[in-house]
């Protein structure tokens, strides 16, 4: 089973607000999901990142994959360097 570490979009229309969640990669988007380890807000200035560091570390270290955009949040919040 590849799990990735991906976004869940919720929110409004023209109004998004992200989960961070591990997902099997076979999943979809919104779909079912193993964990949530933080939430993403891309309306605030600056962008709101909360991440379960403790989570995240342990999903990397078993292989999760990130995408490219978790990754990104994950290296602005040092979770990766």
């Amino acid at each position: 089973m590849a799990v990735k570490i991906r976004l869940k979009r919720i929110g409004a229309k023209k109004a998004p607000f992200y989960r961070i969640v591990v997902a099997d990669s076979r999943s979809p988007r919104d779909g079912r999901f193993i964990e949530e380890i933080g939430t993403y807000n891309p309306l605030v200035e600056p962008s709101a990142v909360t991440i379960n560091e403790e989570s995240a570390r342990k999903w990397l270290a078993n292989g999760a994959q990130p995408t490219d955009t978790v990754k990104s949040l994950l290296k602005k919040t040092g979770i990766l360097s």
